[in-house]
């Protein structure tokens, strides 16, 4: 008989490989994550924004394009992180790229 060992995480923690990897997180990128909670429901995670005053404009223009519930949260690490309601990557990417905050090459989309 084959003896495997599998180890299986009780949580899973999107932001891991930043904070575990020991180098410094990148600026110059804007990440876009989800993170599946409940069966269908998930929530969509952005952060690296370089312009602090624009987080209100954006969500505001976010909520009456996608028709989402949205939130920012401070993290101690990660700074300034925008959650909203759903798997909204490829729309909120568009949109950073239409209005002009971001070239499409610096935005980086993980998960499934």
């Amino acid at each position: 008989m084959v003896d495997i060992d599998i180890q299986i995480p009780s949580t899973f923690d999107l932001f891991v490989k930043v904070k575990d990897s020991g180098a410094p997180i990148d600026k110059e990128y804007i990440h876009r994550r989800i993170q599946q909670h409940n069966g269908k429901k998930s929530l969509t995670i952005g952060q690296g924004l370089m312009n602090e005053s624009s987080y209100e404009k954006i969500l505001k223009n976010l909520k009456k394009e996608f028709c989402c519930s949205d939130n920012v949260v401070q993290d101690k690490e990660l700074g300034k992180v925008i959650q909203l309601q759903g798997d909204q990557r490829k729309n909120v990417s568009h949109f950073i790229v239409t209005v002009g905050v971001s070239k499409k090459d610096q935005i980086k989309i993980h998960g499934f």
